[in-house]
């Protein structure tokens, strides 16, 4: 028997399926600082150790989505190393605030399968959990993935799809962040804070940044994202698209560094409603974001912030200024990405 591994098929998981994921990752201030070459965010809270102190946090906490990077990194040679494409995320909750020198560890629970009518695929669900050194969950989330199937004639046994919540309620939202005092909204970049914005208001996010080859495939190996349609050349020229694919989180990483501007006091993600990779992105392709307000919410107990819904939508080669946004927008040509998440921002 081969001593390497081939990755996990559909006829490989079933319901009930606990994995543990290696390798455990120490987040670093390297890390830190290549995540934000790469994306160039720029909210002062992750940006800034005497900012965030001045807040009320220990030291500039990780970026929300570079934990969600790496814990999600954790689960692909388990669970997507085989995958045809990454569905969907539903049920996401920022738990706690991770610093460098954190060490992030992962595991999942397969919640559903089911096979596709081509009996080439199926669908597999798990709810993937990311925890820290001392055991503390800091992050949790579902997504489906498709994948391939080892053997077409196989018969998949014990297929069942999940019951998936729309979206996270507000009682949930705001665990990660301390109570918030000195908030210096001109250091922050903008004046406008939670009362200053309306649920159905749009906002253009004006800028793009267009991607490279070397920038996509070192985005997904900082977050030991193993997935082979994102770096093997050679492999990908005979697949599907005939090139290397990029990576769906560079994609929101891309988004939410542009939403900066209209949003820079949104500093943290608090939860994951959903997420749709409506199309493929491509090296040499260039990324323009805008955002929906779709919801306000007061957050139980809090008078310090409040929550935005937030629907952010990436698209490629079309800037957002000549985009129709309306309803039914979303899966028109050009759109790339759409992110349901609530953000925290101070009152």
């Amino acid at each position: 028997m081969s001593k390497s591994s081939a990755g996990n098929f559909l006829e490989d998981f079933h319901v009930g399926q606990r994995i543990v994921h290696a390798t455990p990752r120490t987040v670093t201030g390297g890390d830190v600082a290549l995540y934000m070459a790469l994306y160039g965010s720029r909210f002062a809270v992750q940006s800034s150790d005497a900012f965030a102190k001045a807040c009320g946090y220990w030291s500039a906490p990780v970026d929300d989505l570079l934990v969600f990077h790496i814990v999600f990194g954790k689960s692909v040679p388990d669970i997507s190393l085989n995958a045809v494409a990454n569905l969907g995320y539903a049920e996401c909750q920022f738990l706690k605030p991770v610093y460098a020198g954190d060490t992030l560890s992962a595991t999942s629970e397969v919640i559903g399968l089911k096979e596709n009518s081509n009996k080439q695929t199926g669908v597999v669900y798990v709810h993937t959990s990311g925890a820290n050194q001392r055991s503390e969950e800091v992050l949790r989330f579902t997504r489906w993935v498709m994948v391939k199937k080892r053997e077409e004639a196989s018969i998949i046994d014990g297929q069942a799809t999940p019951s998936l919540a729309p979206f996270v309620v507000a009682d949930d939202l705001g665990h990660a962040v301390p109570e918030l005092h000195n908030y210096d909204r001109i250091l922050a970049g903008s004046r406008h804070l939670f009362a200053d914005y309306a649920v159905g208001e749009s906002i253009d996010h004006r800028d793009g940044m267009t991607v490279e080859e070397a920038e996509h495939q070192l985005a997904t190996r900082l977050y030991q994202n193993t997935a082979r349609v994102h770096f093997n050349a050679h492999a990908e020229a005979q697949g599907r698209f005939g090139r290397r694919l990029v990576y769906g989180g560079h994609v929101m990483s891309l988004a939410r560094a542009l939403s900066f501007n209209g949003l820079a006091n949104a500093f943290h993600i608090a939860a994951i409603n959903g997420g749709r990779h409506v199309a493929p992105l491509f090296a040499g392709d260039t990324v323009y974001a805008w955002s929906e307000i779709r919801e306000k919410a007061e957050i139980p107990g809090r008078k310090d912030i409040g929550a935005l819904r937030i629907v952010t939508r990436a698209t490629k080669n079309i800037a957002s200024s000549s985009f129709q946004i309306e309803d039914g927008g979303p899966d028109k040509p050009g759109v790339i990405l759409e992110l349901d998440y609530w953000s925290v921002m101070p009152r």
